[in-house]
């Protein structure tokens, strides 16, 4: 199966190199006036908070345009992954998981948080579900690998994205795109900018996909399954200038998802053994790992669904004080959800349960940023700045199905979690030469988060005090530490930079679900009989110290980058999840898995060829591991791979532009090539292994000479093989998508 997986990838691949020899060979006889034109183009990016040439910035980061964005389809978060070195992106029906270098987060509940902070025009997106919204007019996306404590704060242990989207602009203009391809996939968007005066500028832009599942429904029912998209999203923006040294950008957005949540499918879809406690992969065709063919004993499945709703609203502003600039950055965001889902619930390791989960929660946040960066080229410069974070969440889950286990017809969650997170930090960087500089950063970050609610054993869907027995959550966490950075960066040639750092990252801790014997909240006690020691209530914030190099070159008069890091993690309390008994039902539970380590090589860059030739490629090898951690008593995963981190992965994309009807075409593939790598289930010390595999994408675009439209076709997932991206503590799998075909029309004016 390996073998037949990769033919096609070879094949592309020889395709790729040879039309790269090919235009290299041409490229000889072409003066060095025309190599430097066709130069692989800068980018200017803001990883450092400043603006600064990716090329000459000290992190290993990654960018992608909404152009590129644009030519691969990439239009929600979970289709960038397979284009990012080290980067896993999977979408859960709890939320989003990004998973850098090996590093991930397992608990998407109001109190967990992510190792990868994931932000939109610099504004922190707290709950992964509120991270699942579509790409809308983006400018750019920023992908820093590492930890990014200083500049960036807590929950950066393993780095961050962020999503740039465009700021008006003072030029009437405007662009209507329609999709339309396989799995009834149809999208239409448009985008217009508009100047008001010499001052104001607006920009609009609104978007609406929908696609019909990818999922099979094999139960025997007449259900709609789930992996479908209703997607509605919308921002509106407005730069003022307030006059020549200071301009304020205003943004609101809204986006809405409807259809069905049940995006998953039982891990024995994709493997046998697993009541044996060793998954061993097992064949099977695409259409049968996209069938549910799950039929529960014990309760009958209903339309699983979900409506939630995301909006924001924040003001970005510059003011320009001469020797230093102002900025202060506040948004205020609300997710409101309701979903329905129908659980696959593996209660022992020979049989499975029928779960009906709903969930409604409210989710608001609230942050500020109030910087200051010098101006001017002297030999320091220096920003610094103040950050306050709040989060409250309202939430009730509920779960009917599990009478055959001992509990009542509903056992339900109502929870009300309410953070705070403060912080000063500042960097100072020296140039002692104009070729050497050195940075230093330290950034001190106080974080509280208490939770009061109740685990409820109900009788009918309402809580009834005379029937109906209740369970006191409540707890309280205060954390604090000072994350540091020190870094030092070289010129080693005028296209050139070399640069290393130490760096330390830290996640803040919380608490599971249970009380401390003696306390009491909302009239309800927590009597000794059924409270829990505070070692297994609380959980403690995760801590990463982590040592870097990397050299960024561009050769060639300009045709060639070559971005090179070497990383080595030291992670202490590193945070997993998943699911056990505690009282008598099941809970989520995080703990400390004791210490891991993570290290590697990343190889990536870019290559002009000939004179309409663009060749990508990227190599990155892992090797990321548990130094210490006992999953359950008498259990040693000391030396096991973390998840989804394979030893190593290849990529290459090759693009050729030519003259052709009049206009232009431009062909391309994109080929990744992945080793093994295992989705744990640490609760119940199961390893699910992902053997190896390839993913080929293909671009054919056309555009007229002096026209204002062009038409593109894409093709991804060639090989039309599914993979679990997902594996949960019940063996609800995630699966990918299948091979998908569309076609796209963007009309400019």
């Amino acid at each position: 199966m390996k073998a037949k997986q990769g033919r096609p990838a070879r094949k592309l691949l020889a395709v790729a190199v040879s039309g790269m020899s090919w235009s290299l060979v041409q490229a000889q006889d072409l003066p060095s006036t025309t190599i430097e034109e066709n130069a692989v183009p800068e980018v200017v990016v803001t990883a450092q908070r400043t603006a600064t040439l990716a090329s000459r910035t000290p992190v290993a980061m990654s960018v992608l345009s909404g152009e590129a964005l644009r030519d691969i389809g990439a239009d929600n978060p979970v289709s960038l992954g397979p284009r990012l070195p080290n980067v896993h992106v999977d979408q859960a029906f709890s939320g989003l998981r990004v998973t850098i270098r090996g590093i991930s987060n397992n608990d998407t509940t109001d109190k967990g948080d992510p190792s990868a902070a994931f932000m939109v025009d610099g504004v922190y997106i707290a709950r992964p579900a509120g991270q699942t919204a579509n790409f809308l007019d983006v400018e750019r996306i920023e992908v820093l690998r590492g930890p990014q404590g200083t500049l960036y704060g807590r929950n950066t242990t393993a780095g961050l994205v962020n999503v740039m989207s465009n700021a008006p602009t003072a030029q009437l203009e405007g662009r209507v795109a329609v999709e339309a391809g396989t799995y009834g996939n149809r999208k239409l968007e448009g985008v217009v900018n508009v100047p008001v005066g010499d001052a104001l500028a607006l920009r609009a832009a609104v978007s609406q996909r929908r696609q019909d599942p990818f999922l099979k429904n094999g139960q025997g029912t007449s259900l709609r399954p789930g992996m479908d998209r209703d997607d509605r999203d919308a921002r509106l923006s407005a730069k003022l200038a307030l006059g020549r040294d200071a301009s304020l950008l205003v943004r609101y957005d809204h986006s809405a998802a409807a259809g069905n949540n049940d995006r998953f499918v039982p891990d024995t879809n994709f493997y046998t053994g697993i009541a044996t406690g060793a998954p061993v992969w097992r064949a099977g065709t695409t259409e049968e790992r996209l069938s549910n063919r799950f039929r529960p004993a014990n309760i009958a499945p209903v339309q699983g669904m979900q409506d939630r709703r995301a909006r924001g609203l924040s003001a970005d502003l510059s003011w320009n004080l001469g020797p230093a600039t102002l900025y202060y950055l506040g948004s205020h965001r609300r997710l409101d959800q309701e979903m329905v889902n129908n659980y696959y619930y593996r209660i022992s390791p020979a049989i499975a349960l029928g779960v009906i989960n709903t969930y409604d929660g409210a989710n608001r946040q609230d942050s500020h940023e109030l910087r200051i960066a010098t101006n001017g080229g002297g030999p320091l410069s220096a920003q610094g700045g103040l950050y306050y974070f709040t989060e409250e969440s309202d939430t009730a889950y509920a779960f009917q199905g599990l009478r055959p286990v001992g509990l009542p017809p509903y056992y339900a969650f109502p929870l009300v979690t309410d953070a705070r997170s403060k912080a000063v930090f500042g960097q100072l960087t020296w140039r002692v030469r104009d070729d050497l500089r050195l940075t230093a950063g330290a950034r001190r970050t106080q974080d509280r988060k208490e939770r009061v609610g109740s685990t409820d054993f109900q009788q009918g869907p309402v809580f009834n005090p005379a029937t109906d027995r209740r369970l006191l959550n409540a707890a309280a966490l205060a954390t604090s530490r000072t994350t540091w950075r020190l870094g030092i960066e070289g010129d080693l040639a005028p296209g050139t930079l070399a640069y290393a750092s130490l760096a330390t990252g830290y996640k803040a801790g919380a608490f599971n679900d249970g009380c401390v014997a003696g306390t009491s909240a909302r009239g309800i006690p927590c009597p000794a009989a059924v409270a829990v020691t505070p070692e297994f209530l609380y959980y403690q914030p995760e801590e990463l110290r982590a040592w870097e190099a990397g050299l960024k070159s561009r050769l060639l008069g300009g045709r060639m980058s070559v971005n090179a890091a070497l990383f080595h993690y030291d992670y202490t309390n590193l945070q997993l999840t998943g699911n056990a008994i505690v009282a008598g039902a099941p809970r989520l539970l995080t703990r400390n898995a004791g210490a891991a380590r993570s290290r590697g090589v990343e190889l990536d860059g870019e290559l002009r060829v000939g004179g309409g030739g663009r060749l990508n490629y990227g190599l990155t090898l892992l090797d990321a591991r548990y130094v210490t951690y006992a999953p359950a008593p008498g259990a040693n995963w000391a030396g096991r791979e973390l998840d989804r981190a394979p030893s190593h992965v290849f990529n290459l994309g090759y693009v050729q532009r030519f003259a052709a009807a009049g206009g232009q075409l431009a062909a391309g593939v994109f080929v990744r090539a992945s080793a093994g790598y295992v989705l744990t289930v640490p609760s119940q010390q199961l390893a699910y292994g992902v053997p190896s595999h390839t993913s080929t994408d293909a671009t054919l675009s056309y555009q007229p000479l002096g026209a204002n439209w062009s038409l593109l076709a894409r093709v991804r997932n060639l090989e039309d093989k599914v993979r679990p991206t997902i594996i949960d503590s019940f063996g609800m799998t995630t699966p990918s998508a299948p091979r998908t075909a569309d076609l796209r029309l963007d009309v400019r004016f």
